[in-house]
């Protein structure tokens, strides 16, 4: 089964990882995730009440060793408290539009998972053309 969200981190740095999520294969929004974000890979998504924002909200289900991992609105690092946000346009550790796109978002993964059990697929950054010791890959030698 194909993931019904791809969230591909683009952008990393000390403070947060910037990615853009997908969803059926289309750009839906921007994402804000930790520093330190959940082990790449596909996990359940749901719908479940969260004790944090007294709403229901996503979920992403079944990380090792991490509970209560939502898919919610906020703008800085010291938003995501280990969760991922969602925005319609980033800048440098920001995220903005947060509440209107989560808004948006959650009404269609309601009505995904209203069809049926539903996935989300965290995938790593891209490896930079460039190796560690300065030398581009795949250069003749």
């Amino acid at each position: 089964m194909n993931s019904l969200i791809v969230v591909q981190r683009r952008w990393p740095d000390a403070q947060c990882v910037i990615g853009e999520m997908l969803f059926h294969g289309t750009h839906e929004c921007y994402t804000m995730e930790p520093a330190d974000p959940i082990p790449g890979g596909t996990y359940d998504l749901s719908i479940r009440w969260s004790p944090h924002f007294g709403r229901m909200m996503p979920h992403v289900e079944n990380v090792p060793g991490r509970t209560e991992i939502e898919i919610h609105w906020g703008n800085y690092p010291r938003d995501t408290e280990g969760c991922t946000l969602v925005g319609e346009l980033f800048g440098e550790n920001f995220i903005g539009q947060s509440r209107t796109e989560f808004d948006t978002l959650f009404l269609k993964i309601q009505d995904a998972l209203a069809e049926g059990p539903q996935t989300i697929t965290y995938l790593d950054p891209p490896v930079s053309a460039v190796d560690l010791d300065g030398e581009v890959s795949g250069a003749g030698g």
